[in-house]
């Protein structure tokens, strides 16, 4: 009697050698064209479409960061020219007060000269006047002296008359 397992064991021996795991038999090349087909396939699929996209973002990348520095650059110089203006205006406007500052110091300066005239001439004026009322005022007592001095003379004499 023959032994089931045995034989089962047997059988099983004799069809592993026929295949193993590298069987090179006509799937192999099959398996090689159905690689290369999807290779080909997902190449023009997927690939290819991503490159172009991944292509036109770098170029739009590259074309933002050329414009970014040129308005950059463009920014500086118009920076640069506006301060330039800016220090010309300010040193303008300083020469402009120092200007204005001399001309009001000149204008005071004649004005204080011609209120001294004015009050120079106001106290010539006045002394003038003055001296024109002492004047007066002596003439006037000249004469009231001399009034006086008749009427003491007078009554001097006329008292030494009755003495």
């Amino acid at each position: 009697m023959i032994n089931i397992p045995l034989f089962l064991a047997l059988q099983a021996s004799s069809t592993e050698v026929e295949g193993g795991l590298f069987d090179f038999n006509a799937t192999l090349p099959l398996m090689a064209l159905q690689f290369l087909a999807l290779t080909v396939l997902l190449n023009i699929i997927f690939y290819k479409p991503v490159s172009n996209i991944l292509d036109e973002r770098d170029e739009y990348i590259r074309n933002s960061l050329t414009t970014a520095s040129a308005s950059l650059l463009k920014a500086n110089e118009l920076t640069k020219k506006y301060e330039h203006e800016l220090a010309e205006s300010r040193k303008k406007a300083q020469n402009i007060i120092k200007v204005s500052q001399q001309e009001a110091q000149q204008i005071v300066a004649v004005k204080v000269k011609e209120a001294q005239k004015d009050t120079e001439t106001l106290i010539s004026e006045a002394l003038n006047k003055l001296n024109v009322q002492k004047e007066h005022a002596l003439k006037a007592l000249e004469n009231q002296v001399d009034v006086l001095s008749e009427q003491i003379k007078i009554k001097l004499l006329g008292n030494q008359s009755s003495i």
